[in-house]
Order: structure tokens, then C-alpha cells, then sequence
């Protein structure tokens, strides 16, 4: 399975590394650090949030898709996972 064909995860990553871009230009025209700082969180939370999905993604994928011939408590268990992984 290849995450380079999932269109919203290489939107998020193009958004977060034009966001990046914008970040380093702050810091070389010296802006203020405040403000740099701000928008180095929004790039890391962008960039966890990416990651998240990845994640997800190759859940979906790889487990719960491969559940439908497993017992209900076994797949009961492999959502709860699921579910439990977005606070990764």
C-alpha cells in the first residue's frame, strides 16, 4: 500500500511544507519571535495531524478492512483501536 496515492494526506503535507516556507522567510527577514513561534505551531500541529491520518489510513487499509471474515468481538476491538490511535 502506498500513501502516495491518498490525494489528501499529499494535500496536507503540500499545505504544511508551503506553510514551512512561509516560517523560514519569516525568520530571515528577521520578524518577531512571538510570531515566528505561532507559526511553527501551526506547522507542527499541521504536521500531527497529517500524521494522524496517515496512520488512520493504514488502519483502515491493512486492519479493520482485512476484519470482515474475523470473529464480531475481534473487529469490536480493532475499532476501539482504531479509535484510540487519534490521540497519537
Amino acid at each position: 500500500m502506498s500513501h502516495a496515492h491518498n490525494t489528501d494526506i499529499l494535500k496536507r503535507l503540500a499545505r504544511a511544507r508551503g506553510h514551512l516556507t512561509s516560517v523560514v522567510t519569516m525568520v530571515e527577514e528577521g520578524r518577531d519571535a512571538l510570531t515566528i513561534a505561532q507559526q511553527m505551531q501551526a506547522v507542527i500541529k499541521a504536521l500531527e495531524k497529517t500524521k494522524q491520518e496517515m496512520i488512520l489510513h493504514h488502519i483502515d487499509h491493512h486492519l479493520v478492512e482485512a476484519s470482515d471474515a474475523l470473529p464480531k468481538d475481534v473487529r469490536d476491538r480493532l475499532a476501539e483501536f482504531r479509535e484510540i490511535s487519534k490521540y497519537l
